[in-house]
């Protein structure tokens, strides 16, 4: 089967196994319906062979496993399943989260911007109502107030005159949307600053950092989110000790040959149910508390920038812009930033209320008092407890020379060691069945295969060390009959062809086998035949092609040259000269003659009115 025909085999069972669950009143997104398919297909009781085709029989048997999986009630695995998609789809890094609310809020505002932007005015009134729109989306964006209230337009209003009066409008119409649009994000940050500063100018120097200078959403979410992720977090554990406890009971020697009351599978899927839950919550509780540092130093830092700028101001009548622009653009992004954190702590604690709803299964079928009874006198021990019971217990490295072992006192950051099968003791999920016991690393972390592991005790890492390659092929094994534990101890490599929800993309493929890769290299000479090489050899059609047609036209071509500027003196020439000789001639010697001087005289122009002019030539003959 190729991997195009593959694809469309696991699409239509897909959009098949969702079409049936709607017909029954289960509403399944196309992302569980896909792993619990992998799951089906993985779990070897089921039967399924990857290497060959599927038959018809093979999908129709597909399609019924998945339906009875995704239609089980009171199912705790399938809770679990469901809370790992959920929060696979709903979470994200931080920087990711922040670059959504930004998009969102662009969003939002959109329309509004594109309204001002766009506008073309040719009226007084439409000036005017431009105006209130610039002065309707600062409140918007600032998120100081409602535009509905007389004061804050008020407030706002004169914020905005104090930098940019009416009268402007028309240099601001005459200018590029991009530009206009820049020039609404300045003035938005210039009028916020300006509120937050004339909201604090009435405060002692020592109340500005108070809480009025948070936003009034920041109030409520940020004591609400933390309590209730840590109420959240101290329920789960307190079930995930309880189930602990109950199954390390009933899975020793004594117990196993007893009846139990309950199944044990149910009692496992119970503790992988919590177990995902808790560790989902302290993803969330590290993220919650990271945003109430982040409100601190925020909120430090706001403060500090409202002194500076009050005294860069204090009674001065008038402030140049340079100096008290910048001060008011800085309150403005510390102000968003604050309203950043308070959009994600929303957002954290709307992932922990919806959280709750994988909970219900284990919570119906193991009631509070049903579990206590079946402790009875069972010691129920806490995580921090189980580590502290050990603390002589220490791995000697120089007695498993073949091992390399990292301890406390000779390993540089060994709390943020990346610790396989998510800090669990592989050794006890195999020798107990499924129970999940976290492992203790002061105890010694085996390093094999480049690879960290923990365990719960010194003589689980010996036994463990001993042969760790079966021990991994088990622990693989239990979490294909439990795919749950695929995403609970993060074996998405072990199994890579099931790939975490967050990073899966529509139209993978799901029964292809996966493609393994290795390093490798190689080396041959460049042309070991050197005497069979075909220079003139082409093995692009289209190359060919292109010569033939070259061939063709040349038919009716004629070669001539020419001597540009570019190409003149480039041929390299070679010519014969004789030197110059000394030589001499004689030509005529220099002569000269002389002409005689005209002369003429004219006589009778004096003292006679009416005598006659007579004239006389002197000049001499050029004979004499």
């Amino acid at each position: 089967m190729s991997r195009a025909h593959a694809e469309n085999v696991i699409k239509n069972i897909i959009n098949e196994i969702v079409r049936e669950c709607a017909g029954r009143g289960h509403a399944v997104t196309d992302t569980l319906v896909a792993f619990m398919v992998k799951a089906v297909v993985l779990d070897p009781r089921n039967g399924f062979n990857v290497d060959r085709t599927l038959t018809k029989q093979d999908v129709q048997k597909l399609e019924e496993l998945c339906l009875d999986k995704l239609t089980e009630k009171c199912s705790p695995s399938l809770d679990t399943i469901k809370m790992q998609v959920y929060f696979d789809i709903n979470y994200t890094s931080r920087r990711e989260f922040l670059e959504e609310i930004h998009r969102v809020l662009e969003s939002r505002l959109s329309s509004v911007s594109r309204e001002i932007t766009d506008s073309r005015v040719t009226s007084r009134d439409q000036l005017d109502a431009l105006y209130r729109k610039i002065i309707n989306y600062i409140l918007l964006r600032s998120a100081m107030g409602s535009p509905t209230d007389s004061n804050t337009v008020k407030e706002t209003t004169a914020g905005l005159q104090s930098i940019f009066p009416a009268s402007e409008l028309g240099a601001f119409m005459v200018l590029l949307k991009r530009d206009k649009e820049q020039q609404l994000n300045e003035l938005t940050m210039i009028v916020t600053g300006i509120r937050l500063f004339n909201k604090a100018s009435g405060k002692a120097e020592e109340e500005i950092h108070l809480n009025e200078l948070m936003p009034p959403v920041l109030h409520q979410v940020l004591p609400v989110t933390s309590k209730s992720i840590e109420s959240e977090l101290s329920v789960s554990q307190s079930l995930v000790w309880k189930y602990t406890a109950l199954l390390e009971k009933l899975t020793q020697p004594e117990h196993q040959s007893a009846q139990c009351e309950v199944p044990l599978v149910l009692l496992k899927q119970a503790l992988y149910n919590t177990r995902q839950h808790e560790a989902f919550l302290k993803i969330l509780q590290a993220d919650a508390r990271l945003c109430a540092k982040h409100v601190d130093i925020l909120q430090t830092e706001l403060s500090s920038h409202m002194k500076l700028l009050k005294e860069t101001v204090k009674s001065k009548s008038a402030v140049p812009t340079t100096k008290v622009f910048p001060l008011f653009k800085t309150l403005s992004q510390l102000w968003c930033g604050l309203q950043d954190e308070a959009e994600l702590l929303k957002i954290l604690s709307n992932i922990t209320l919806n959280l709750q709803r994988f909970l219900s299964s284990q919570a119906t079928i193991f009631s509070e008092a049903y579990l206590n009874g079946l402790l009875e006198a069972t010691e129920v021990k806490t995580d921090k407890q189980r580590m502290s019971e050990s603390p002589d217990e220490r791995i000697d490295p120089a007695e498993m020379e073949s091992q390399e072992w990292f301890l406390p006192e000779t390993t540089a950051n060994f709390t943020e060691l990346p610790l396989q099968y998510n800090g669990v003791c592989g050794y006890t999920l195999v020798n107990t069945d499924g129970l999940l016991l976290p492992g203790n690393p002061h105890i010694g972390v085996l390093k094999h295969n480049q690879k960290l592991y923990v365990f719960s005790s010194k003589e689980a890492a010996l036994k463990f060390a001993s042969s760790p390659d079966d021990f991994i092929r088990d622990v693989a094994e239990k979490a294909k009959r439990s795919p749950e534990l695929i995403q609970l101890l993060k074996l998405h490599q072990q199994f890579s062809s099931v790939t975490p929800y967050s990073e899966m993309q529509s139209g993978e493929s799901l029964l292809v086998k996966p493609i393994t890769k290795c390093d490798s290299g190689t080396q041959t000479d460049i042309h070991p035949l050197e005497t069979n090489m075909v220079k003139s050899y082409e093995w692009n059609e289209w190359e060919l092609r292109k010569k033939a047609i070259k061939l063709a036209d040349l038919r009716t071509k004629v070669t001539h040259s020419t001597q540009t500027g570019l190409s003149h003196m480039r041929r390299e020439n070679v010519t014969q000269t004789w030197p110059p000789k000394d030589a001499g001639s004689q030509c005529k010697r220099d002569g000269e003659s002389n002409v005689p001087k005209p002369q003429i005289y004219l006589a009778g122009l004096r003292g006679q009115r009416d005598g006659d002019v007579v004239k006389t030539n002197l000049t001499r003959s050029v004979d004499e």
